[in-house]
């Protein structure tokens, strides 16, 4: 008899779940799902989307358990993605009210997953038992716009460091002494040996620009009664700085060369910067005259109390004479190879033809920026970094494989792990903005958006404004990588004024839901490189997104014309899902 109770226990218990996980399967029908993005869109090489939905009043039945099996089905493949898993215990309004699930989920983009459809299966379950419902379709294809981005890349080459400007040069002569009150100028003088200086200088015809000289007095009457002296003195060295040059024979040279006279009346500087050299006196003793300067009075006055102190004798013989003088500057223009010169010698030290020293480093890497081939910029910086261990020639020699690798792109793998050696050489010996801007471009190059993004933030401290520039337009592109759509927006704004970084100024801009901008900066693109058929493709993408039909059309003609293999890529553009059938859009992709 009991055998029979058990019996007819398990038969209800099997009855109510054939019964109940029927209806649970039934009322499944009303069950509202949606799917957000949708269509699914991709960024930063992941597709993220949030699953919601809400189960009818009752659908949960006591004890039972109602799974949503979620799915990304691509061809003859899927992906399975976690379940939603709801307990009827977990809702105990499930009778009364809508039963609310929701859950984010997110899986790595591949491009085989572009064409593709989340479906979700509902699985009521109680026990070992369970009913399925039919695959539900609830968002197809992916959004791949942001896939469109462009890397950007930039050479950074260090200064030089050579000054290719003319310089000058002072060349300070002794000071030639006159007589007091005289302005002749003494064989004595000449025959010095300051003299024989200036006459060599003279004799030598060094490229001169300026003649200063300055014109004394000692601060005694008979000095400085005579209000000419110092200019007269002065006159003295200039007559016979042109006899010397007519004597050398320097003809039209010589009206090339300035002569400035300056002659000093009623000065005391010079005679302090003399007392103070002076070591005859106490130091005591020298306040004495400088108390009397600094109190003030008419020259002369200051003059006659100075002849008064019991060491103005002393003074008068030791200190006057050399204020009776006459001081030459002259500014020379240094010496320096012509640019066709550094050439020439840069070209036989790199084919071994002339010897590493025939220029200084400064000069090599100079050399290298006075030839537009990026080939013979490598051999010269290659020559420069044997001449020392310098970054800057490390660097540069990296920033030319960089340029070579952009002109060449059959051997653009070849020449950035040559580039990437040499600027791992500099940041070894110098870690500055230019070395850091070659490193994002190299980590950009490989793949890697984020190690570039911290280099390029790194080399934006204490750039100049080629360096910030160029940099940008690199950060800007590791940014839209990394989903970062507004500050991408904000580093394309100040980025070199390239296609690239304008296109991907207006894939930043369209990204971050700016429509309009997108479009203008897109033709901005367009107007650099005429060729660019991206660009193009990007501006009806733009258009789409604002409901602007012509435009699309008009550019997708302008795009496909260029690159017809874009023809393809926008037919299945659900960027393009408004328009798809249209003739005017059928037409433009012919």
């Amino acid at each position: 008899m009991r055998k029979l109770f058990y019996a007819f226990v398990i038969i209800g218990a099997l009855s109510f779940s054939s019964c109940t996980l029927p209806k649970m399967i039934k009322a499944a029908k009303e069950q509202k799902l949606e799917v957000k993005p949708n269509p699914l869109e991709v960024h930063k090489d992941t597709v993220n989307f949030d699953f919601s939905g809400n189960l009818p009043v009752k659908m949960l039945q006591k004890g039972t358990v109602y799974t949503l099996n979620t799915y990304y089905k691509y061809g003859e493949s899927e992906i399975a993605l976690d379940p939603v898993v709801i307990r009827s215990e977990d809702y105990p309004n499930s009778k009364t009210e809508e039963t609310k699930v929701s859950k984010a989920y997110s899986f790595p983009y591949q491009d085989a997953y572009k064409v593709g459809t989340i479906e979700v299966q509902g699985v009521a379950s109680k026990g070992t038992k369970s009913k399925t419902t039919p695959r539900m379709p609830l968002a197809t294809g992916i959004i791949t716009t942001s896939k469109l981005v462009q890397n950007s890349y930039y050479a950074a080459f260090a200064e030089h460091g050579y000054n290719n400007q003319e310089e000058l040069v002072p060349v300070i002569i002794p000071d030639f002494i006159f007589e007091r009150g005289r302005s002749v100028l003494r064989p004595s003088e000449t025959k010095a040996d300051k003299g024989k200086q200036l006459d060599a200088f003279i004799a030598a015809k060094n490229v001169t620009r300026t003649v200063t000289i300055t014109g004394t007095h000692s601060p005694e009457g008979a000095e400085r009664i005579n209000t000419k002296l110092s200019e007269e003195r002065a006159k003295a060295i200039e007559k016979y700085y042109r006899a010397q040059m007519k004597k050398y024979d320097y003809k039209g040279a010589a009206d090339s060369i300035k002569f400035i006279l300056k002659p000093v009346v009623d000065d005391w500087t010079e005679f302090k910067n003399a007392l103070a050299a002076y070591d005859g006196i106490t130091s005591d003793e020298k306040s004495e005259y400088l108390n009397i300067i600094n109190g003030g009075g008419s020259f002369e006055d200051q003059e006659k109390q100075m002849k008064k102190l019991k060491t103005y004798n002393k003074v008068f013989s030791k200190v006057y004479p050399g204020l009776r003088t006459a001081k030459t500057e002259i500014l020379k223009i240094k010496e320096k190879k012509t640019d066709a010169e550094i050439s020439v010698l840069a070209k036989q030290i790199t084919s071994g033809q002339a010897q590493a020293d025939a220029l200084s480093f400064e000069e090599l890497m100079y050399a290298a920026t006075l030839t537009p081939s990026t080939e013979e910029k490598a051999a010269i910086y290659e020559a420069a970094t044997k001449k020392g261990s310098n970054w800057n020639a490390h660097n540069n020699l990296g920033a030319s494989y960089l340029k070579l690798a952009m002109e060449n792109p059959s051997r653009a793998s070849e020449y950035a792990e040559k580039a990437s050696a040499q600027i791992e050489i500099a940041a070894k010996l110098r870690e500055t903005p230019e070395v850091n801007a070659n490193m994002a471009t190299i980590s950009l190059w490989k793949g890697n958006p984020y190690k570039a993004y911290s280099y390029a933030t790194k080399a934006l401290r204490g750039a100049n404004n080629d360096v910030t520039r160029g940099v940008n337009g690199v950060k800007g592109a590791s940014e839209i990588y990394m989903a970062n759509y507004s500050s991408a927006v904000s580093s394309t704004s100040s980025a070199l004024d390239t296609d690239v970084n304008l296109f991907n100024k207006g894939l930043a801009q369209l990204l971050n839901k700016d429509n309009s901008n997108a479009a203008s900066s897109f033709a901005e693109a367009t107007r650099k490189n005429s060729n660019f058929a991206l660009a193009y493709y990007g501006a009806a993408v733009a258009a789409a997104r604002s409901g602007n039909g012509d435009a699309v059309v008009s550019n997708l003609t302008s795009a496909v014309k260029i690159d017809s293999s874009l023809k393809e890529k926008a037919l299945t553009d659900l960027e393009f899902t408004k328009f798809a059938t249209t003739e005017s859009f059928r037409s433009a992709l012919k």
